[in-house]
């Protein structure tokens, strides 16, 4: 089983725009913390507030492993079954319809041909789990139904294994963390309408969970997982300095250490106020990225006119809550 080198280093991901690179820092606790749960064979658990680069963390591991990466994005009405399998209800209703509407001369051959039209594994597509159990078996049934594999930007091997990423789980019912558990304990499951199991084969996967706290997950789901808690420093030095080393990773060849240092003392005057004010979402990595992206693509190579820019464009991006915004507007008053 290969594991990620321990040592900190910049990773380049695949970008959908050529002209605003995707890149992940890691940090030596994050490389401890994947490499601890491939050699646990544990699904990693990743706490923190929104926009620390829980989801990011996922498809960076997958980069340097080499392996193929696979997604589920939680919400509300995500049901277990729905990490393996979908079952398209809707599309064989449509299609018993039509059926209804044919006629046949044989009635024992139009049973037979509604039978063969209206079988489950007809409807049946591959979600997350089943790509990383078995992808030969996940790739056979997705053609049966028209549907192609699962975006592959950064170009993983899936012989190599893969790394699922299931964000934000907190927005589900508490059968949801308990049915991946017992998917991932038992090392297979049986979609419905199928006789076979879908069984793990090759490199086990590695199973990146993201939560941001909406919701309290079970107990014995946060037993059965590793745990890697990502959060901003308290510290305001030590804010300032992670951002800016966040910043110089993405955006250290398009400014100045002098742009980086302002956006971040901006961030962190914004968001002690918000937290002295229990104002929530914090401000927090990600603003300070769309912060810099921002003055960067207005005043491209003109460090002097981002700098300018800086406190203009914070206030749309760092003051989101109603009273933070009153006062930015007030003080122009």
């Amino acid at each position: 089983m290969d594991f990620i080198p321990v040592k900190p280093k910049i990773i380049e991901l695949a970008s959908a725009n050529p002209d605003l690179p995707l890149r992940h820092q890691f940090e030596l606790r994050q490389i401890k913390a994947i490499n601890a749960a491939l050699s646990a064979q544990r699904p990693l658990l990743v706490r923190g507030e929104p926009g620390v680069g829980k989801s990011q963390l996922a498809r960076a591991a997958a980069k340097v492993l080499g392996r193929v990466f696979v997604q589920h994005v939680v919400d509300a009405r995500t049901e277990s079954r729905d990490l393996l399998w979908h079952f398209d209800a809707v599309g064989r209703l449509a299609k018993a319809q039509i059926m209804g509407a044919l006629t046949f001369n044989n009635e024992k051959k139009a049973l037979k041909m509604l039978e063969q039209e209206l079988a489950v594994a007809r409807f049946l597509h591959p979600r997350a789990l089943w790509w990383a159990f078995d992808w030969v078996s996940a790739l056979g049934q997705a053609e049966s139904v028209k549907e192609g594999a699962p975006p592959n930007p950064d170009g993983g091997d899936p012989a190599k294994g893969s790394v699922v990423l299931i964000d934000e789980i907190d927005k589900a019912e508490s059968d949801v963390p308990n049915g991946l558990l017992e998917a991932l304990g038992n090392g297979e499951f049986t979609p419905q309408g199928l006789r076979r199991p879908v069984k793990a084969e090759g490199p086990p996967p590695l199973v990146v969970i993201t939560t941001n706290e909406e919701r309290t997950l079970p107990d014995a789901f946060i037993r059965r997982c590793l745990v890697l808690h990502l959060d901003l420093p308290k510290d305001r030095d030590k804010l300032i300095a992670k951002l800016v080393a966040r910043g110089k990773a993405h955006f250290g060849d398009q400014t100045t250490a002098a742009v980086l240092n302002r956006a971040a003392e901006l961030l962190a005057q914004d968001r002690a106020d918000a937290e002295q004010r229990h104002w929530r979402p914090l401000p927090g990595q990600a603003e300070y990225l769309d912060l810099l992206r921002a003055v960067v693509t207005l005043a491209p190579d003109n460090p002097k006119q981002q700098k300018r820019l800086i406190d203009e464009v914070a206030r749309f991006v760092l003051k989101k809550h109603p009273e933070a915004a009153q006062r930015a507007d007030g003080d122009d008053a």
